[in-house]
């Protein structure tokens, strides 16, 4: 089966009236204990693959879990396993999943890793004990249940605690659920964590906080797609990006690669929304104030911390004077905050509907070359764009500067969305070539920001004015080898003209 889930954490401040909405009606409380198996060097965990014994009141459960088409997704399937000693915990057997789609990935992904399925040994790396407590309720069209979840995940002599309320699809549309989780996401303060319980174990076991940054990945197109599914596939490469790494900067991660592939995301994200609006034309206009916002705190963020670890340790080396801008940025929500805030976990949740074929009207009968027009249009105006301001980047002012930049990437991920329609390998080609510029823009928008960062920090300390005349005195080097840079992007054969 496929399970649709959403799972959220529930802060200390809200734990009473949480635990009190769902045990309200007719709920049910149950001591939940999971081991969770693998094979020795990591097979199943390597496909995201889940295999754990549970003991649901007094009986053990053999479940295996593995990703489904969508990060919200998973495929399940659960084997009742028959009564032993209540001391005893029952081992697992791979072949209680044979012949189901996850039992294919199991033995996919053991095979992959060297193991023949039939005679692989499995070890305990960690377990679970939980106090869960559950209900059912009717929104719109589905039955979905609540499951509040109160206890921790351990691995050996490490603990981590656990406080969530998992939200699953019974019957019924995907978008009632997504009402109803909307409505407790908003009245309890919630915010969407894609980190599993089995993912929680599994750092654990190794000693690891939080997960790797999860960069992006190219949309699974077909080459005779139409317009509406090119948005949709190209919205879910992009939540695919924005929501694990979210998760993460909303469990205050300090990797700054988090926060920088969260903005990488959401710019993504962004350049979807814009430049294919034709394509989609449910698009809600109110999406973008809580992502730009959101891409803005987190990118000021970035921006002070780029000051403090790289530029002004440089400019202490040519002479400046100790100078600290950090000060100027206490008052400001931290990147956890910024992340948890209700305008963003709304925009998610709503970003989560679009993408699901359910949620969108019927489509109309859009050929591939239409869509491939109303693209390969969007691609020549960026590209044109770019071209005529990059003549002329050294005399254009800071705010022309910098869109020439947000333009140049915004012609980059567009191509990189719509790659496979106009032939992969040429795409790449031009793309990889965009690089040095953008590289050259980045360095000179860095310094640019670094620059008036100083500037506005000089009102209250004099030291900043040696950062801004040594930033200003470099200034025109760095446009003119952007605009060099930007010269070479104007010798490329766009690949949507070939």
């Amino acid at each position: 089966m496929v399970e649709f889930e959403l799972k959220f954490q529930v802060d200390a401040a809200h734990q009473a009236a949480v635990e009190a909405a769902v045990t309200r009606g007719r709920s049910h409380r149950a001591h939940l204990r999971a081991r969770y198996y693998d094979t020795a060097d990591g097979a199943l965990a390597a496909q995201h693959i889940v295999l754990r014994v549970r003991k649901e009141d007094g009986a053990w459960v053999q479940t295996a879990k593995a990703p489904g088409e969508r990060l919200v997704e998973r495929l399940e399937h659960n084997v009742e396993l028959p009564p032993g000693r209540a001391s005893d915990t029952p081992p697992p057997l791979i072949g209680r999943h044979q012949g189901t789609p996850v039992g294919e990935r199991i033995a996919e992904a053991l095979r992959r890793a060297g193991h023949d399925p039939a005679e692989v040994a499995l070890v305990p790396l960690y377990g679970t004990d939980v106090w869960r407590t559950t209900r059912e309720m009717r929104s719109g069209d589905a039955l979905v249940e609540l499951a509040f979840d109160l206890g921790s995940v351990r691995a050996g002599d490490r603990t981590h605690p656990l406080r969530e309320l998992e939200i699953e699809l019974k019957h019924g549309s995907p978008s009632s659920l997504l009402e109803l989780a909307g409505r407790w996401r908003a009245r309890y303060g919630l915010w969407l964590d894609t980190v599993s319980k089995a993912e929680r174990g599994e750092r654990l076991a190794r000693g690891a906080e939080h997960g790797p940054p999860v960069k992006a990945t190219a949309p699974r197109l077909e080459t005779d797609a139409s317009g509406p599914q090119v948005f949709r596939a190209v919205l879910d490469s992009c939540l695919s990006q924005i929501l694990p790494n979210a998760s993460e900067v909303a469990a205050e991660s300090t990797d700054p690669e988090h926060v920088h592939q969260l903005r990488v995301g959401i710019r993504r994200l962004r350049t979807a929304l814009r430049e294919m609006a034709e394509l989609a034309p449910a698009i809600d206009p109110a999406w973008e104030p809580a992502l730009a916002e959101t891409f803005g705190a987190l990118g000021r963020q970035r921006d002070r911390e780029h000051v403090m670890r790289s530029v002004q340790p440089q400019l202490e080396a040519h002479g400046a004077p100790p100078c600290s801008i950090a000060a100027d940025s206490d008052a400001t929500p931290s990147a956890a905050e910024t992340v948890r805030s209700p305008a963003f976990q709304a925009a998610l949740m709503n970003l989560i509907a679009a993408s699901l074929p359910a949620a969108a009207p019927a489509e109309p009968a859009v050929k591939a070359p239409s869509a491939r027009k109303a693209l390969r249009a969007r691609l020549s105006k960026l590209h044109r764009q770019v071209l005529r301001d990059g003549k002329r980047f050294e005399s254009l002012g800071a705010v022309e500067q910098h869109r020439v930049r947000k333009r140049l990437k915004r012609l980059r991920y567009l191509g990189e969305f719509v790659a496979p329609l106009f032939g992969r390998r040429a795409a790449e080609r031009f793309l990889a070539q965009l690089e040095p510029a953008q590289d050259a823009l980045g360095a000179h928008n860095d310094a640019a920001t670094a620059m008036a960062a100083y500037r506005a920090h000089a009102a209250t300390d004099g030291a900043a004015w040696f950062a801004v005349g040594w930033l200003a005195a470099n200034h025109p080097a760095s446009a003119k080898q952007c605009r060099k840079a930007l010269d070479k992007v104007a010798e490329l054969t766009p690949f949507w003209k070939s």
